[in-house]
């Protein structure tokens, strides 16, 4: 019963609130107008991340009160530092809707949302060596700087891979229903009620953010996504490599680009339409199909994940992901 409230709840709440972020848009300026990079028809809201925002907070409180078993003595705190952190991501988000940062202090936020994180214990300190099945600790020094990169990362991921209608919201949903799975089965009962309250408010975000879009998440839903996903990915034990697996085609796209964009000296944190799913788009295919085809394969490496319990498989499952998909972009790159 404490699974489908909490769900229930976040759904319900991003369903009635995003029409809301729209008009609220619309009525103060939050509105992202066609052309650069996107080619949408009219004015469009950019507040539909404040559903998402309130959908999830909402729903991650209300499941402290449920009476669901609890094994860690610090989850609190560390729900502590995920809202917080993603409170504050989300405010920068909006500033940066309204007022369009530049990349410095979009950065400097980021660094900020990844310490207040670590400063409630959701870090990086111990990872599985895929060859010898051993765990691996880190030291603090290599801890901070590790799970710093890794929450600004996902970040500037969700925030990238916001180019079409609905291929963001969609894939932080897949990636949240193979977390919340991931850590039922593990008795992570409590901790399963917070990447369930975000698949709630993705789902219930959808229907407005699907082509063609009555809604943009903007910033502050991105970068909000973001944070949350990469904060969940630590908080259900480090399952990095689960995280990887559902979002390997974004992360390396961001990589390529900002690869690609160094190697033909251009700032890297300056936008284009270099991102896969605009070189597919910019080829004739449709958006609906793009972001389909993202979610299978996101969806099928995500059942990958919680199917094969190998860690060297999955380990082979990156590897390959990785090379098949810098090889894809790296032919894109050098089409006229």
């Amino acid at each position: 019963m404490a699974f489908f409230l909490v769900f229930a709840v976040a759904f319900a709440l991003a369903l009635v609130l995003t029409p809301v972020g729209g008009w609220l848009g619309r009525r103060y300026g939050f509105v992202a107008v066609p052309g650069g990079r996107r080619k949408h028809v009219g004015r469009v809201s950019r507040l539909g991340g404040v559903a998402l925002y309130v959908a999830f907070t909402a729903a991650a409180v209300l499941a402290q009160f449920l009476p669901v078993e609890r094994q860690d003595p610090k989850e609190l705190t560390r729900l502590m530092g995920l809202i917080l952190g993603s409170t504050f991501i989300f405010l920068v988000g909006l500033w940066d809707d309204k007022r369009e940062l530049s990349p410095a202090p979009q950065l400097i936020a980021q660094f900020i949302a990844s310490l207040i994180a670590i400063r409630f214990l959701i870090f990086i300190e111990v990872v599985n060596d895929p060859f010898t099945n051993r765990q691996v600790w880190f030291p603090w020094f290599v801890t901070l700087p590790f799970t710093i990169f890794w929450l600004m990362g996902m970040m500037n991921t969700v925030n990238w891979l916001d180019g079409l209608d609905g291929l963001a919201a969609g894939v932080a949903a897949i990636l949240s229903a193979v977390l919340a799975i991931h850590m039922y089965r593990e008795g992570q009962y409590s901790v399963a009620l917070l990447p369930l309250a975000l698949l709630g408010a993705t789902l219930g975000f959808l229907p407005y953010n699907f082509h063609p879009a009555k809604v943009f998440m903007g910033s502050c839903g991105s970068y909000f996504l973001g944070f949350a996903v990469g904060a969940l990915g630590i908080i259900a034990g480090a399952k990095v490599a689960t995280v990887l697996l559902v979002m390997g085609i974004p992360i390396l796209d961001v990589a390529w680009q900002i690869f690609n964009r160094v190697r033909l000296g251009r700032s890297p944190a300056i936008g284009d339409r270099g991102h896969l799913h605009f070189r597919l788009l910019d080829m004739g295919l449709s958006q609906r199909r793009i972001v389909l085809l993202y979610y299978l394969f996101c969806l099928a490496f995500g059942i990958f994940a919680l199917v094969i319990s190998s860690r060297l498989y999955k380990f082979l499952a990156l590897l390959v992901l990785g090379v098949v998909t810098t090889v894809v972009l790296f032919f894109l790159s050098h089409e006229r």
